[in-house]
C-alpha cells in the first residue's frame, strides 16, 4: 500500500515554477528544486517524474495561465475592443517594466532558453503563440465590426503584429528597460492601427 503524500502539489508546484523562473532551465539543479519544494530527492522523482518532467508540468501550466490572462484582459473586460488592446498593453508595460516584481514569464524564459534543443518545449510554445495571435485577431475583428478599425486592414497581419510586439515587450522589460519607455511603447503599437471613428455599439462590456 503507498504512502499518502504529505505535501501539497500546487504549493511544490508554485515553488518549481518560481525557482525555473529565476535560473532557467539548465541553471536550476535538482537540490535547488529540492530546497524550493521542500521535498527530498526520492520524494520529487516519485511524484513528478525528475526535473525535466516537472519543469514541463510547470511550463504547461504556466502557458495555459498566459493565454487565459490575455484572452481575459480583452474578452471580459469593459470598453471598446481598442480600449481594452490599449488597457491590455499598458498593464503589461507596466508589469515588466523596471522595478516589477512580477515573477517572470516561464512562457519567455524557456522559450529563450531551450526553444531550440527541446522539442517539447518548442512546440508548446508555438502552440501558446498560436492562441495569442487568435486571441489578438478576435479582438482585431471586433474592432472592425464596430467600426472602430478600418475593414479593408488586414486582421491577421495586425494580430501577428500584437504577438511580436507584446513578446518583444516582455524581453525589454526583463532586459531593464524602463516601464516609462515600455507604456510610451504600448502607446504607439495601438497608435499604428487603422483607427476610424468608434460607433455607439463598440461601448461594450465584455
Amino acid at each position: 500500500m503507498s504512502r499518502p503524500r504529505k505535501f501539497n502539489e500546487d504549493d511544490v508546484l508554485s515553488s518549481a515554477t518560481d525557482a525555473f523562473c529565476v535560473a532557467g532551465y539548465a541553471g536550476t539543479t535538482v537540490e535547488d528544486l529540492m530546497a524550493a519544494t521542500g521535498l527530498g530527492k526520492q520524494s520529487l522523482y516519485n511524484a513528478f517524474g525528475g526535473k525535466h518532467d516537472l519543469f514541463m508540468r510547470v511550463f504547461d501550466s504556466d502557458v495555459q495561465d498566459a493565454v487565459a490572462a490575455v484572452d481575459q484582459a480583452l474578452a471580459e473586460s469593459e470598453g471598446t475592443p481598442v480600449e481594452r488592446l490599449r488597457a491590455h498593453l499598458l498593464k503589461l508595460a507596466i508589469a515588466v517594466g523596471t522595478g516589477d516584481t512580477m515573477r517572470p514569464s516561464l512562457l519567455a524564459k524557456a522559450t529563450a532558453e531551450l526553444s531550440r534543443s527541446d522539442r517539447a518545449v518548442t512546440e508548446g510554445a508555438l502552440k501558446a503563440f498560436g492562441k495569442l495571435e487568435d486571441i489578438y485577431y478576435g479582438c482585431v475583428v471586433e474592432a472592425q465590426q464596430c467600426g472602430e478599425v478600418d475593414r479593408t486592414a488586414d486582421a491577421r497581419a495586425l494580430a501577428e503584429f500584437f504577438l511580436t510586439f507584446t513578446r518583444g515587450l516582455e524581453a525589454l522589460g526583463n532586459a531593464g528597460v524602463s516601464s516609462l519607455k515600455l507604456r510610451a511603447a504600448a502607446i504607439t503599437a495601438v497608435d499604428v492601427l487603422p483607427l476610424l471613428k468608434p460607433r455607439a455599439t463598440c461601448a461594450v462590456t465584455g
